[in-house]
Order: structure tokens, then sequence, then C-alpha cells
């Protein structure tokens, strides 16, 4: 099936910022937790929305624990984020050759535009759904379907990529294609067990995937 429109998750997908979440996650967990949590427990923070990890660690301080989160993230935000390899020469030229690209994310947009901007990407996506644009987070299809909605694509001819489960789950339930990454913090095999329509060793293997190259 031919591909004409490709949504992206943002972190870990498009760009790295893994270690600026597990710093954000250790910097709040040692305020508002009494245990360690080991870097493995922290790596499963990542991909679901905020509220739904803060929930594990300390039920009565959500809130007050993602205000710190967001805090920590905003100020070392510059310091640790970085575009992956062949990513931003893959997605521009995806635009040039007229490919339809957006972004759904479980963060909030303001800060995903942030990311897009400090690696060059903030003019190449014509439409960003954050965390507050929808009422349901991935898994769930109403990210994937408002952006189809908004940018008027069809279903049939629409990939979302990602690097977590959540971002298959939710192009499945979309009814959408899918591609997982193979840089994935979490594994591949854990996006292979989701049984995306295709694996990306590189971001560059989309160009291949959609005839550009």
């Amino acid at each position: 099936m031919k591909i004409e429109t490709i949504l992206f998750d943002l972190d870990g997908t498009l760009i790295d910022t893994n270690e600026l979440i597990v710093a954000s996650f250790t910097h709040t967990l040692e305020k508002f937790s009494d245990r360690q949590y080991t870097r493995e427990e922290i790596l499963n923070f990542i991909g679901p929305p905020l509220v739904d990890s803060m929930q594990q660690v300390n039920p009565d301080k959500v809130e007050e624990m993602i205000a710190t989160y967001r805090e920590h993230n905003l100020a070392n935000h510059d310091k640790y984020v970085e575009a992956y390899p062949t990513v931003v020469e893959t997605v521009k030229k995806l635009k040039d050759a007229g490919i339809t690209l957006g972004i759904v994310t479980t963060k909030l947009s303001d800060t995903a535009k942030l990311g897009l901007q400090i690696t060059g990407m903030a003019d190449v996506f014509e439409v960003l759904i954050g965390l507050d644009d929808v009422e349901n987070a991935k898994p769930h299809p109403e990210p994937i379907l408002t952006a189809i909605n908004q940018l008027q694509a069809n279903p049939m001819t629409t990939l979302m990529v990602g690097d977590n489960y959540h971002d298959i789950e939710a192009g499945h339930n979309a009814g959408v294609q899918t591609a997982g990454v193979a840089w994935t913090i979490k594994g591949r095999e854990v996006l292979e067990a989701h049984n995306p329509t295709y694996m990306l060793e590189q971001m560059s293997d989309l160009l291949q995937l959609v005839g550009v190259e």
C-alpha cells in the first residue's frame, strides 16, 4: 500500500531525549519517592503519559511530581536533546517529495515544539498533536485520528512511526500502517512483539519505503 502521510512519535523516535527523561525522573523520584529506583525501572516510565508513571510512584503527590519533572526537563532540555542519525535529512527529503508529515506525541505541545526547534525541524511538520490536544493518549487511537482528520489524510495510506509499543498499538487501533524503530531504548524485540508493518534500522529506510530514493 502506497504511503502518502507519515506520523511520527517524537521522543526516542526523531529526537534523543532518553537521558534527559532519565535525569528528570531521577531528580523527581529523589524528592518524592521513599526508595531508590533502578535505571531499568525508570526506563519503563519512558513512553506512557507522565501522570500514569507518577501514579505508580506516589499517588498522593502526582501533580507536584509532574510539576517538578517538567521544571527540570525544561531547564535542562537544550543540554541533552539532539536528533537521531539520518533523521533531519530524511524528514526534509520526505517533505520535498510531497509526503505529508505530522507529529503525534504524549508530550505537551509547547515542549514538543521546543525539541523540533533545537533540532532544526520546526517547519517540516504540518500538524503536531500533543498530550494537551486530546482526551486520550496513545495507545488510544484518538491522537492519530485527530492528526489524520486535521491533515485530511487517508488512514489506508498513513504510516505511524514510533519507538514504543504504545505507538504501534495506537497505529493498529487507528487502522494505519506502523513502523517500529530499531534504535528504541526498549529493545527492538519489545516492538516486534506488537507486529509493526515495518521495522526501520535507521530513519533513512523510510525513503526507500515510500519510493523517494
